[in-house]
């Protein structure tokens, strides 16, 4: 018995694992989950590369280059305040990451803060002059805040970028946006750009994105089609490509296409009242007036849907929105509500004086009342109006 004692006490009760505390298990490095979130990208399941690089963060929370990729993808994803907040916990670790300050800046302009992206790519060309990607990003928020007097700083910017390394998918990338936003001279320039950034990674939506869309204002349809399709199933979440598809086959005439494409863009989306305007526009152009009426009063006006989700109206401004008004007008007054209709146009006259398109088309609107009534003898529609 004695013998027993011993024998448990010093070889069985050391063997056994002490009660409630939980078997060791191999714990994966770091370098995998960063090699894994690579591979995912280059893939184009950008979601899952964000997981693996969050993954890699837990287990090393101290890595900066980790934290700068990983905000660098959730730009690409549309994460933009998560991006923001990545490349901050980046520049927490090391305040002069230039890297970080580039991305930073990338992603506050996507928010709309122009002030604080242009301080923050300022920062990264400060800290490193010879940063391709801080160069790229700049030539990019300067285009998208959409000042006409930024335009040679982006159009400096971009070919910066491109002399100093033509080969990031960022630098291509911005080089195309500048020379779509120069002029129509410039659109076959940048389609190359485009493509050129799509060979580097086919799987980035919005690159088919801006491929399509340039293919759309050069009139070829079919390939603008082909690559919204193509941007829409890489990111199903983005009404974009589906708006950017109506337009394009409202270029050639098949509205009844575009307003199938244009319902679609609204369903991912049903609260943006700008997708309510280009589907009543797909509507009036297609002879659906009825159905005009009410997306367009939508856009206008807001309401709210059968389903209780709530819809905003656009105040009054120039360009895209002007045109939503007086197409609104005009279907308003083609089902005899030429009281309201009137109001419509006179809106636009006191509202936009400047934009000549919308206020022609609302003196047409009113002179179209005028003739309904019995006011005035008919004239010739004026080419402008959406007749």
């Amino acid at each position: 018995m004695i013998g027993v004692a011993l024998y448990f006490n010093q070889v069985v009760v050391p063997a056994t694992p002490p009660l409630f505390i939980p078997t060791p298990t191999p714990t994966r490095s770091p370098e995998s989950y960063l090699n894994e979130a690579e591979q995912l990208f280059q893939e184009g399941r950008l979601l899952q590369a964000i997981n693996a690089y969050k993954e890699a963060l837990i287990v090393d929370p101290y890595n900066t280059s980790t934290y700068v990729t990983l905000a660098r993808l959730q730009v690409f994803a549309g994460q933009y305040e998560e991006a923001i907040t990545n490349a901050q916990n980046a520049l927490l670790k090391n305040p002069n990451n230039a890297l970080a300050h580039a991305v930073l800046g990338w992603a506050q302009g996507f928010t709309g803060d122009y002030l604080s992206a242009e301080a923050s790519l300022k920062r990264a060309i400060e800290l490193d002059p010879n940063n391709a990607l801080a160069h790229a990003y700049y030539a990019e928020v300067l285009i998208n805040k959409g000042q006409i007097d930024d335009l040679d700083k982006a159009i400096e910017e971009s070919r910066l970028a491109m002399q100093l390394d033509s080969t990031l998918l960022e630098t291509r990338r911005a080089r195309g946006i500048v020379l779509l936003n120069t002029g129509q001279e410039n659109i076959d320039a940048a389609i190359n750009e485009f493509k050129a950034a799509i060979a580097l990674n086919p799987k980035i939506a919005d690159l088919h994105l801006y491929l399509g869309y340039a293919y759309r204002i050069k009139g070829e349809n079919d390939l603008a089609v082909e690559e919204l399709l193509a941007a829409y199933s890489l990111n199903p979440n983005d009404w974009t490509p589906l708006a950017e598809i109506s337009l394009a086959y409202a270029n050639i005439g098949q509205y009844g296409k575009a307003s199938q494409y244009a319902e679609q863009a609204m369903k991912v989306e049903p609260t943006n009242p700008k997708l309510h305007g280009t589907l009543g526009i797909m509507y009036y152009r297609n002879g659906e007036i009825d159905k005009a009426v009410r997306e367009l009063e939508l856009a206008v006006r807001g309401g709210t849907l059968e389903d209780g989700t709530v819809v905003q109206g656009m105040p009054l401004d120039y360009g895209t929105v002007a045109q939503v008004y007086w197409f609104y007008g005009f279907a308003l007054a083609k089902t005899n509500r030429c009281e309201e209709a009137v109001q419509v146009f006179q809106t636009l006259i006191n509202g936009v004086p400047d934009d000549p398109l919308a206020v022609e088309n609302a003196n047409a609107g009113i002179q179209l009342c005028l003739e309904q009534s019995g006011q005035v003898t008919p004239e010739p529609t004026p080419t402008a109006t959406p007749e």
